[in-house]
């Protein structure tokens, strides 16, 4: 069976991503899992790209590069109407410049909302998912969901902070897979859009 690395060392986008290539016939294996089976050790790229599409590809080349297995890769975050697309593809990076924790990003764009009315709340998740089958075939999709930024924190999942203030009006409901339906997940899911496109892709180009 062919393998391919999902480029992540977050437990939950590795699950999010299997999830949506699960009838496909591969071996789905992260970043961990090929640390131990390969014999050149490799840390994580520096992810200096000034867009998601930059960073989504330079990993997915990255880690094609040191393993010789295809590699999807992504890279996202929020973008707010209110500050003219910012965060985005400065989301982890958005207090000083550096990396900073989930809470203390929660609790920053809480502060730089406040008092923003619900007029000008509006918000997108943007993700941008990179297919690597080598150094040149290269294949990347968008996938978006558009709501609000809330003035009150939901439900949290660790490694997506912004999630907790997200909220869907159209079903009035915060965008976190521990509150959404496994439907409604299916439907508004923004990697999922993203990945089920790329499995069109890897049908064709490599299954």
């Amino acid at each position: 069976m062919k393998q391919l690395l999902i480029a992540t060392t977050n437990p939950g986008k590795f699950n999010e991503i299997k999830h949506f290539l699960k009838d496909l016939p591969l071996e789905l294996i992260n970043v961990e899992t090929c640390r131990r089976h390969v014999s050149t050790q490799f840390d994580e790229p520096v992810e200096d790209g000034l867009t998601f599409e930059e960073n989504a590809i330079l990993k997915a080349k990255y880690y094609f590069a040191k393993t010789g297995i295809p590699t999807i890769a992504d890279d996202g975050g929020i973008e707010i109407d209110y500050f003219n697309g910012e965060p985005g593809v400065k989301s982890k990076r958005w207090i000083g410049g550096k990396e900073t924790s989930d809470e203390e990003l929660i609790n920053y764009t809480l502060k730089k909302m406040k008092g923003v009315p619900i007029s000008k709340r509006g918000a997108q998740l943007h993700t941008v998912v990179a297919l690597a089958l080598s150094n040149e075939k290269i294949f990347i999709e968008h996938g978006r969901i558009r709501g609000i930024i809330v003035e009150k924190v939901g439900v949290y999942t660790p490694g997506y902070p912004y999630r907790s203030l997200f909220y869907l009006p159209q079903i009035k409901k915060y965008y976190d897979h521990q509150v959404l339906t496994k439907e409604e997940y299916e439907k508004y899911g923004h990697r999922g859009q993203a990945v089920r496109k790329l499995a069109a892709i890897i049908k064709r180009e490599y299954l």
